[in-house]
């Protein structure tokens, strides 16, 4: 049997298939991607739904609870989480650190409805930011503890099996507002790069995404396998580039810095490829990088 439900359940059935789960969790927003996801699910495995409320919009909690009583109804125990955005990078960054938060389990995976069309967002967005290969590699399948087996299903195709199943998706007024540069991307960019380049856009963007994904991990397992001393500038500047900066990072990482960005590493970077004399670089976390005699060290900031 063909068709958009079918085509949901066979992406779901190889995803679980190829890892295996301990526990599975479906988040679910009450739109169709989440909605098709755990409806799915619900007929594969014994998992449960968990619903997000973000408490931004007026009737937030009665769409949570809607969106509860729907999992329920499809045969997932479910359970909304309240929470509270706050924070600095805009609203939708501090929703998606509330969001993640929340849903993050004690062990097994929690399966998240992100679609091709959201990873075709995600890499125009690396790409018009300049953010580096990590960002434009988009979301993985598998990211532990966070599944995404829909990422190579449309948007439309997710819509068309809740039709199949008589469900009716809640659409988020949000996912309509030009003010959040996604819904920019996705109701003027991406329509405009479509009718230019004749279709087949937003698969190309994951099929680029997919490329990138494989080459950062070859990389990131040679910067893994580097067994010299990652601060001591004349071992690492021999290091190819792309080497270099993952091993830096790596190193960054085990000190505990939190968030870094592609701007970050490059600053680091320069501190071996770059040198001039310069001060310190200031990290997220309250932690600075530093090069002297040549070796390079991080330390808190002394307040």
């Amino acid at each position: 049997m063909n068709g958009p439900l079918a085509e949901v359940r066979t992406a779901v059935k190889r995803f679980l298939a190829e890892h295996r789960p301990e526990r599975v969790a479906v988040a679910v927003s009450g739109g169709a991607d989440s909605l098709a996801l755990a409806a799915v699910t619900a007929g594969l495995t014994e998992a449960s739904a968990v619903v997000v409320d973000h408490g931004l919009q007026a009737d937030s909690a009665q769409v949570a609870a809607r969106a509860a009583g729907t999992c329920r109804e499809l045969g997932l125990t479910a359970e909304v989480r309240r929470v509270h955005v706050t924070g600095s990078g805009g609203p939708e960054a501090a929703a998606r650190k509330a969001r993640y938060a929340a849903l993050r389990p004690q062990r097994g995976l929690v399966l998240l409805g992100h679609t091709r069309d959201d990873q075709a967002e995600t890499v125009l967005l690396g790409l018009g930011r300049g953010s580096g290969p990590r960002s434009i590699a988009g979301m993985r399948p598998h990211d532990p503890p966070w599944g995404r087996p829909l990422l190579r299903v449309s948007r439309a195709t997710t819509r068309a099996a809740c039709a199949e199943l008589g469900l009716a998706p809640w659409d988020d007024p949000h996912n309509e507002d030009p003010r959040y540069t996604r819904v920019r991307l996705r109701r003027e960019v991406l329509p405009l790069l479509e009718e230019v380049l004749q279709g087949g856009v937003a698969d190309a963007l994951a099929r680029t995404a997919a490329h990138l994904r494989e080459d950062c991990d070859a990389l990131d397992e040679l910067a893994e396998a580097f067994d010299g001393d990652r601060c001591s500038v004349a071992e690492v500047e021999r290091l190819p580039t792309a080497l270099r900066r993952r091993v830096l990072r790596r190193w960054l990482l085990e000190e505990k810095v939190p968030e870094l960005s592609d701007s970050h590493l490059r600053r680091v970077d320069a501190l071996v490829s770059e040198w001039r004399g310069q001060g310190g670089v200031w990290l997220p976390g309250g932690f600075v990088a530093r090069r002297a005699h040549g070796r390079l060290r991080v330390e808190p900031v002394q307040s």
